[in-house]
């Protein structure tokens, strides 16, 4: 079963160069930010793949939290950026 996991773990980790890839190179600021928007939301399916492939699910959910709480805050931060400077 762990094999399993680490399999799913591993092409997730290849599907997020998908986004990364959007990030790079969107045509526009909001391309960007929905791109960093995405490798942040696999990047916690991610880190919760590791809790389960490493049995302590208890730990990686907290830290998965966090970063889902810097990922949001830091989104909102970025498109309230990007709004005052385009009316500029």
């Amino acid at each position: 079963m762990e094999n399993f996991f680490v399999m799913i773990a591993a092409i997730l980790a290849l599907v997020l160069l998908i986004p990364f890839y959007r990030v790079y190179d969107g045509p526009t600021v909001f391309d960007r930010l929905l791109g960093s928007a995405a490798v942040g939301a696999k990047t916690i399916t991610l880190v919760l793949l590791f809790g389960v492939i490493y049995d302590r699910v208890d730990m990686f959910v907290d830290i998965a939290l966090g970063y889902a709480i810097l990922n949001f805050v830091g989104a909102i931060a970025m498109a309230k950026y990007f709004k005052s400077t385009r009316r500029k």
